[in-house]
């Protein structure tokens, strides 16, 4: 099945509108498709990110140790 739009002609909100409609259509049959994997791994990885622990440090310190990464 093809369908074509002709997008050219189309105004930005025409655009937005058939996006939305294909998003409420996908979602009402969400059961038919299977998230990939790595959907699962980026909410693991924010999640450490916001759990690690920081030691803040003084604005001349931080510059010298991106100048020594830098270079």
């Amino acid at each position: 099945m093809s369908i074509t739009l002709p997008l050219d002609k189309m105004t930005t909100a025409e655009k937005l509108c058939v996006m939305e409609e294909l998003w409420a259509d996908l979602t009402q049959n969400e059961n038919e498709f299977e998230s990939p994997a790595w959907h699962l791994t980026v909410p693991q990885e924010r999640e450490a990110i916001q759990i690690r622990e920081e030691t803040p440090i003084d604005w001349e310190t931080a510059k010298k140790q991106i100048r020594k990464q830098t270079s």
